[in-house]
């Protein structure tokens, strides 16, 4: 099951779920305190993604391809706009420790490996190559459900 190339879908997670908790953490410790504009961004970001699932768990199997994919895809898209209105730079997670403190690139960056691995998929199933789906359903549940990136505003005590 490779993504990314020669990367291993459990590498991409892995290295997301770092990057990402790394800005959660920096940010509950004080290392990391959001000013306004990182606020915004981030409501607007959890705006943006409703997942529209109808509350029901990940992985969602019983719904498209295309549905599911365009679902972590959208992700990508939302965070290269957050991105750029913040000037921060998106940066590679794959094999890559964090800076520290974390903040918002880190955070964005984390959650963009996953979302741009969603258009990679999209890419790969236009073209009649079926993603795998232990990795999809992963993607899912890194995305929404409980204690993932959907309760992002949930995380943050400014």
């Amino acid at each position: 099951m490779r993504v990314h190339g020669n990367v291993c879908a459990m590498d991409l997670l892995s290295s997301a779920w770092e990057w990402y908790t790394a800005a959660i953490e920096d940010s509950q410790k004080g290392r990391w305190v959001r000013n306004a504009v990182e606020r915004q961004v981030t409501a607007d970001i959890v705006a943006a993604t409703h997942a529209l699932h109808g509350g029901r768990m990940p992985p969602f199997t019983g719904e498209s391809w295309p549905v599911r994919l365009g679902r972590i895809a959208n992700w990508a898209g939302v965070l290269r706009l957050a991105a750029r209105a913040g000037e921060w730079n998106l940066r590679p997670v794959i094999g890559r420790r964090p800076e520290r403190p974390a903040g918002m690139a880190e955070l964005l960056s984390g959650i963009y490996a996953v979302g741009e691995q969603g258009e990679l998929w999209m890419k790969q199933l236009l073209a009649g190559e079926t993603p795998p789906e232990r990795a999809v359903a992963d993607a899912e549940r890194f995305l929404t459900g409980p204690g993932s990136v959907e309760d992002l505003a949930l995380f943050f005590y400014d």
